[in-house]
């Protein structure tokens, strides 16, 4: 029993690690724009075939492995990171003064047009990871088993989570950022550069997703067209559980969800699993309507 315990709680980190990297583009977008980015999800997805792309083209030059892995976590940050300059002034900066729900219909068509390019460009086939991509070591406690790439995405997801953290809360920029969420017209009057705060919010939410992407193909070892409906719809629930517009509610709220799928599934039935998902999260919408660490908001008319 505890073995299973143990286990159980290795599986949710790794896969609440993944959800939480990703619940953060959703996070920092509506925090500032009161926008919900429904192309998210398809951007991670895209990080993760840009990464394998990168590395597909460097597998016959000689370089180590450790080397080609980073290049392709750059390379899917690198192009995921422009992808959502592009999105945001094509799709939401001509409608940033519309109502919301043009914004949300411009999103959706957004998340339809990467989602179906991506099918264009690779195929409606599943992509296939290498399988000799990092050395097949693990180590055993408890009777749990924690292979290197689960250990990879924990503590890689963990250092991007207290490295944006700490980028938010106590750099000049983030503070900028944290100035635009909550005020766009007065951080305006003090100076602030609203556009590219929000230029900014869009590199670095889809880049963390991205590599979140690529976790995922590293994880389960392919990839296919339509996951990122799947782990966006996840991460959004993630987000919403948290404290949508919070940051640390992102966090948490990602590693909760990963550890109740991942304990839904051991103990109870994985066909359940998406059932007991909304499960939880109406439960907690109706305790706490604006999440976990949410803050009740006075909305401005």
């Amino acid at each position: 029993m505890l073995s299973t315990v143990l286990q159980q709680l290795v599986n949710g980190l790794t896969v609440g690690g993944i959800y939480a990297l990703i619940a953060l583009g959703y996070t920092m977008v509506y925090g500032v724009l009161r926008l919900i980015n429904f192309a998210h999800g398809d951007l991670c997805i895209f990080g993760a075939y840009i990464g394998l792309v990168a590395l597909g083209s460097g597998a016959g030059s000689g370089q180590s492995q450790l080397l080609l892995l980073g290049a392709a976590f750059l390379a899917a940050a690198v192009v995921v990171g422009v992808a959502g300059v592009v999105l945001e002034f094509t799709a939401y900066r001509p409608l940033r003064k519309a109502d919301r729900l043009s914004a949300v219909v411009s999103a959706l068509g957004a998340s339809l047009f990467i989602e179906n390019g991506i099918m264009l460009i690779w195929g409606p086939q599943l992509q296939v990871f290498p399988s000799n991509l990092l050395p097949s070591m693990h180590w055993t406690f408890g009777g749990a088993r924690i292979d290197l790439v689960q250990l990879l995405i924990i503590a890689g997801s963990a250092l991007l989570m207290a490295l944006l953290y700490w980028f938010v809360h106590h750099t000049r920029y983030g503070t900028a950022m944290r100035a635009t969420a909550s005020d766009q017209d007065a951080a305006r009057l003090m100076g602030i550069n609203v556009n590219r705060v929000i230029v900014s919010v869009f590199v670095i939410g889809p880049a963390v997703g991205a590599i979140g992407g690529l976790f995922i193909g590293l994880y389960y070892r392919q990839v296919y067209f339509t996951m990122g409906w799947t782990y966006g719809l996840n991460a959004f629930i993630a987000a919403i559980i948290g404290g949508i517009g919070n940051i640390p509610g992102a966090m948490l709220g990602g590693v909760l969800l990963g550890l109740f799928n991942a304990f839904a599934a051991g103990f109870i039935s994985s066909s359940w699993q998406e059932a007991i998902t909304f499960a939880l999260l109406i439960g907690i919408l109706l305790v706490r309507p604006t999440g976990l660490l949410g803050e009740r908001v006075a909305e401005k008319v």
